[in-house]
């Protein structure tokens, strides 16, 4: 016979443990080996109406306004990292005087998007990520 206290979210066996605390309730050994010794990868241990424990999906984390501010930050950093290369193979071919990779309209509009990525932290749907900057489709295409 084993016993769970929801309180402390610990088992009890009766021969070993003499202190078992009063809210402790009959585990059933199917019920130990699925929930405690043996839980699904990814769930974590909540307890039913009736004290006994049970697996649920972790609860949904809600970030702080400065993580998600800090989160979209970084992602606007990567963007704009991302497409260094862009800027900088076409300046080198203008520099060489070569026919560039992108057109005049497609380095413009290379241009106007990083402008928004770093202008982004200022706009007022910031970090609000359904109004971020979108990528011009091309860029995807480039071969690197």
């Amino acid at each position: 016979m084993r016993y769970y206290s929801p309180s402390t979210g610990t088992t009890y066996l009766p021969k070993i443990h003499t202190d078992i605390p009063s809210d402790a309730v009959e585990i059933p050994e199917d019920t130990y080996l699925k929930v405690i010794a043996n839980p699904v990868p990814g769930k974590v241990r909540s307890h039913g109406p009736d004290g006994l424990p049970i697996l649920i999906d972790p609860p949904e984390v809600e970030l702080t306004a400065d993580e998600l501010a800090a989160n979209e930050r970084a992602w606007r950093d990567a963007e704009v990292s991302s497409t260094e290369w862009l800027v900088t193979r076409h300046r080198d071919e203008q520099d060489m005087q070569v026919v560039t990779t992108l057109t005049a309209e497609q380095f413009a509009e290379l241009l106007v998007y990083r402008q928004a990525l770093r202008d982004l932290p200022q706009s007022e749907a910031f970090p609000d990520t359904a109004q971020r900057p979108v990528a011009p489709p091309w860029i995807a295409e480039q071969p690197q």
